[in-house]
């Protein structure tokens, strides 16, 4: 029987290693973890990958390095300079890597209460362990359940708006490209984590997430594997844009809120 990334007691396997990163991606993590440590020196508590890189599934010149980095603060503007620079320099001297995105937050915030089963749980599920102590230590074990469904993507109604906007102010196909990837990742993801609890299990390929979901809804799994080839392979097409934003989002959103409930308001 497939253990759909969870162990013998039905709890998250951490996903990702430093020993799955393919020898085409080694520099740039390791010079990742150089700049990292040079950049921020004793404000770093901790940094981690996480992605298609730890994961071994990375595509050379297609996919990007993503960075999670925990401060021992909160992240001030010194900070954000210093990850911007970053992120341009791994992004610029390395072509293996088609950008470096960097999130950046303090422990503190990662270890909350009110983060327990959203940025808590991708950190302790989803990251691999760079620099620095482990904050995955200190967190609890998880469970495929209504609950990290609900934390982790229960807030798609409010993100619609957002996605309108950006939409609208778009020009240029590079634009309509990095929005459609973006919403395209943000829909097969919501859709998995909607059916997750019934699946029993977690997986972050998005062509499989769109297939569970499509066995659970079988009237839009068309769409959603659209998505999630758009999320892969992203097109420059302003009616795709259109369709994610007034059919897919509101029609799943609605549906994520019937069966699990709204993510709990962040103050």
């Amino acid at each position: 029987m497939e253990h759909r990334g969870l162990d013998a007691y039905g709890y998250f396997e951490r996903e990702g290693s430093l020993g799955q990163v393919q020898a085409e991606f080694k520099g740039v993590v390791a010079a990742a973890r150089e700049r990292i440590s040079e950049a921020y020196g004793r404000r770093l508590h901790s940094a981690y990958l996480y992605g298609s890189v730890p994961r071994g599934t990375a595509r050379p010149g297609r996919s990007d390095l993503d960075l999670l980095l925990a401060l021992h603060h909160e992240p001030a503007d010194e900070d954000r300079d210093a990850a911007e620079v970053l992120a341009q320099g791994l992004d610029e001297d390395f072509p293996e890597i088609d950008g470096a995105p960097v999130l950046l937050y303090g422990k503190d915030n990662l270890l909350s209460e009110q983060e327990r089963f959203d940025l808590g749980w991708f950190l302790a599920c989803l990251c691999t362990p760079l620099l620095g102590a482990d904050l995955a230590e200190h967190l609890p074990r998880y469970r495929p359940d209504s609950l990290l469904a609900r934390e982790t993507n229960g807030d798609l109604a409010e993100v619609l708006p957002t996605w309108r906007a950006k939409a609208q102010a778009a020009s240029g196909p590079d634009e309509y490209r990095a929005l459609a990837r973006a919403f395209a990742r943000r829909l097969v993801r919501t859709g998995f984590t909607l059916v997750m609890p019934r699946w029993g299990g977690w997986t972050s390929d998005l062509t499989e997430s769109a297939e569970v979901f499509g066995t659970y809804y079988p009237q839009r799994a068309a769409q959603m594997r659209a998505a999630a080839a758009v999320a892969l392979d992203p097109v420059a097409d302003a009616a795709v844009l259109r369709g994610y934003i007034e059919d897919l989002g509101p029609w799943l959103a609605d549906e994520y809120t019937a069966r699990h409930g709204t993510k709990t308001p962040r103050g």
